[in-house]
């Protein structure tokens, strides 16, 4: 994975690392960022993303340990990958940390036409998690969490891999703050993993 494979979108901050992402990096984002949809009206795509493109048919696996100081309401950060349609569409799931009812919960957005919203708590009550998304044999989205040698499902996605007219698909990390409120939000992210066939 060389550094030149990696690109920001929404920010315009260098790809960490010289050649190679580190072991430990951190992406920051300023507040009133995001990325959800929910009728009638509402979409947004303006939270930094680190991502690199690959071929759709080929992503096998992402794994990725996230942290942050979680403060403002819906403060988030994880694993993001976005299907850039030919038409000029997205379609696009997120999953990682966010803060909601006050504390971080595990948080699972899928987005086909519209969002939808699903979530856990943190097990360990922290504001970390690893967490996993696999391509399956059956050719599902699975997301899991990680907890040592444990793995426990927590979502499935079932149409990702079944899309057509895909231009441009991203695997990537991100980071938002949709509050107006409490400046840059750091997240830091370790052990990134993305398996390829």
């Amino acid at each position: 994975m060389s550094q030149s494979q990696f690109k920001f979108a929404n920010s315009d901050a260098e790809v960490p690392g010289k050649g190679v992402l580190p072991a430990e990096f951190t992406i920051k984002t300023p507040a009133s960022t995001d990325i959800w949809a929910k009728p009638p009206s509402t979409i947004s795509f303006s939270a930094p993303i680190l991502y690199k493109s690959v071929p759709l048919k080929s992503f096998k696996r992402i794994r990725v340990a996230v942290t942050g100081l979680w403060e403002k309401k819906y403060d988030q950060g994880g694993v993001v990958l976005v299907l850039n349609t030919a038409g000029g569409g997205q379609k696009w799931v997120k999953c990682g940390i966010e803060l909601t009812h006050g504390k971080p919960h595990l948080s699972v957005v899928a987005k086909d036409n519209w969002a939808d919203w699903s979530l856990l708590p943190v097990p360990s009550g922290s504001g970390s998690a690893t967490l996993e998304l696999v391509r399956e044999e059956d050719n599902s989205l699975w997301i899991y969490l990680v907890e040592g040698l444990q793995k426990s499902p927590i979502r499935e996605v079932t149409w990702i891999f079944e899309q057509e007219n895909v231009e441009d698909f991203w695997v990537g990390i991100y980071a938002a703050r949709p509050s107006t409120e409490g400046g840059e939000l750091s997240v830091k992210f370790s052990h990134l993993i993305i398996d390829q066939e």
